[in-house]
């Protein structure tokens, strides 16, 4: 793939996935100008937007667990609403594409995509080790919760739902082994 054709491809996704949060339909939108010149097919779009969803979701994960690492659950469905608020379309799109398919190979697709995504979500909040086949079941589980944040409250940044602790030198080494025990 050439510069031009990487960076093209680029500007495409980002117009797919700007249209997709005005219309938010859940259908890929197919009818866009370039889409159909930069993308192979229905699938080939769908695996470069479920990409862009599990690089953002990694990244506000990260920097959830970061801030907070004590609550996992809490940071990964956090996370996880956030990401959701930021790519509604695209989430909408994932979602519509893994319970509709529009054959036998995005069935295959989507399939493995929501496996290794609520793999992810079970790992990162610390339900499930890595290879456990009850990490499926754990990450819906995390899925669910956090599809239950995305419905009740907006996007939230670490800072706000987490308060920082006031200064350890503001405090007595009582008062600091007390917080370490509760921790």
């Amino acid at each position: 793939m050439t510069w031009k054709a990487f960076h093209n491809r680029g500007e495409i996704l980002r117009a797919v996935i700007a249209t997709s949060a005005v219309r938010r339909d859940g259908r890929l939108p197919m009818d866009l100008t370039g889409v159909s010149e930069t993308f192979d097919d229905e699938l080939d779009l769908l695996a470069a937007l479920t990409l862009k969803w599990h690089t953002r979701l990694s990244g506000h994960i990260e920097r959830m667990l970061a801030h907070q690492p004590m609550d996992l659950d809490e940071a990964v469905a956090i996370a996880w609403s956030n990401t959701a608020h930021e790519l509604p379309g695209v989430r909408l799109i994932i979602d519509h594409y893994r319970d509709h398919p529009a054959d036998e190979s995005m069935a295959i697709a989507m399939a493995a995509a929501t496996f290794k995504e609520r793999h992810l979500l079970a790992v990162m909040a610390g339900r499930s080790g890595l290879g456990v086949e009850a990490a499926e079941r754990a990450g819906i589980e995390v899925e669910e919760r956090a599809r239950a944040l995305h419905r009740g409250m907006p996007a939230m940044t670490p800072e706000a739902v987490y308060e920082e602790p006031e200064p350890a030198e503001h405090r007595s080494l009582i008062d600091r082994l007390r917080a370490v025990m509760a921790a």
